[in-house]
């Protein structure tokens, strides 16, 4: 029975507020309740291929390449991401398109209509509705990524046709376990026997090996079965005697998403040509990973302005990353970044895996929930004998400091999590 605020829901907002207070907690992880209310409406079932992405870092931009190259093919292609940036929609994608606001409140009604007593969190409630719309999409492929973990997160209710594990870092670990093998292990539960399994790490945790082994799933490990490699600024995808020429530089995450599609094509007789991986790689684009933002127009004075760069980096795995890619690109000048992160992150080891490339530091305080403020986020820096740091109350004040002190040859990297990152480009819209 719906509740009288239930029954005032007339938008996505009224029901978005609705979700964030109904559960006790924001993460509830286990595919039992959630999985009641998909067999209601029959939701775990689709009659296309299923490619689902999990991993620490990497699955958002690995899911983007993937979309991008199958667009290019001529596929009819549907995403579901998350957390977003902006708008919620932007979680769920069919052909290129947002979720309208119509649907998306027609199918959270939906869900709402069969949930009777079964109590669901936000995520489980958003990731049905978004099923329940794209079985109505008829889509060619559907490409899913995990929220949290693997195997409990509710995006496990549906059966991969190919699994992907990006890669695995400490993260999470209230949930996951608190060292590499028990994450990998969590993460491993996206896998299906017989399923072909990507993993996009060279060295991959021994769990992830003997859980495929186990399922008979065929494994595809980067470096050993398919790999990438870079020669004087162009790139090269090599799968067995196949080499593939990039039209850029191409990172790990599209060697996995590649490999993802080519294993794809052996289920079902349909490959996808070397030209339109190559348009496919020239189309993808990922807000906040890695992003070259135009300067908002209120902070960006002069007509010459230094570069700024959005990342979602959160643990000093994505750090490591996103600096290792920045790097080798940069041109002369200083780079200052603009940090400011949740209170369960490893800020300080966020900041150490970051020290080496930051000439400047502007640290801010995120007012949202779990959100660090930035006077702790200057006691860790302290602690690690990071110089150069100020404080602010904002993500905006924080980069109107980096722009006053930065030149037209310095750098402006904001990063640290998917709220900071947002708020960019709030104050860019």
């Amino acid at each position: 029975m719906m509740s009288a605020l239930d029954e005032n829901a007339k938008s996505v907002s009224d029901w978005l507020a609705i979700l964030e207070q109904r559960h006790p907690s924001a993460i509830d992880l286990g595919l039992e309740r959630v999985g009641e209310v998909a067999d209601r409406l029959n939701l775990r079932q689709f009659p296309c291929p299923v490619i689902t992405v999990a991993g620490t870092n990497g699955k958002g931009s690995t899911v983007a390449t993937i979309v991008a190259i199958a667009r290019a093919a001529g596929w009819r292609v549907a995403s579901y991401t998350s957390p977003h940036l902006v708008h919620f929609h932007e979680r769920i994608n069919c052909d290129g398109a947002f979720i309208s606001d119509a649907d998306l409140v027609n199918s959270l009604d939906a869900i709402e209509a069969v949930r009777a007593d079964t109590s669901l969190t936000y995520f489980e409630h958003t990731t049905l509705a978004a099923f329940y719309w794209f079985q109505r999409q008829n889509p060619d492929l559907l490409v899913l990524e995990v929220g949290l973990g693997g195997r409990l997160d509710a995006v496990n209710l549906v059966d991969p046709s190919v699994a992907v594990i990006t890669n695995i870092g400490l993260d999470h670990t209230d949930w996951l376990g608190d060292n590499l093998a028990s994450i990998a292990r969590e993460k491993a539960g996206i896998m299906r026997a017989g399923r072909p399994v990507i993993l996009g790490e060279r060295e991959p945790q021994a769990v992830l090996i003997e859980h495929a082994q186990a399922l008979d799933a065929p494994t595809w490990v980067k470096g050993r079965d398919y790999d990438f490699a870079v020669k004087a600024d162009r790139g090269a995808w090599q799968y067995g005697d196949w080499l593939l020429p990039l039209p850029s530089v191409a990172l790990d995450n599209a060697a996995t998403a590649i490999a993802a599609l080519q294993a794809l094509a052996g289920l079902t007789d349909k490959p996808i040509a070397a030209a339109e991986i190559a348009e496919g790689l020239r189309q993808t684009s990922v807000a906040g990973r890695m992003q070259r933002l135009s300067w908002p127009k209120n902070l960006a004075g002069k007509a010459s302005v230094p570069e700024l760069i959005l990342d979602v980096a959160h643990n000093p795995h994505g750090a490591k990353f996103l600096w290792q890619h920045i790097a080798p690109l940069a041109a002369p000048g200083r780079t200052i970044a603009v940090l400011a992160m949740l209170a369960d992150k490893d800020s300080a080891g966020v900041m150490a895996s970051s020290k080496t490339y930051v000439d400047s530091w502007c640290l801010a305080s995120l007012s949202c929930p779990r959100g660090q403020s930035a006077a702790a986020l200057a006691d860790v820096a302290a602690s690690i004998d990071l110089t150069a740091c100020s404080a602010h109350d904002s993500v905006a004040e924080a980069l109107a400091s980096a722009r006053l002190q930065a030149t037209e040859h310095d750098r402006i990297v904001v990063f640290g999590s998917f709220y900071t990152v947002a708020a960019v480009l709030a104050l860019s819209e």
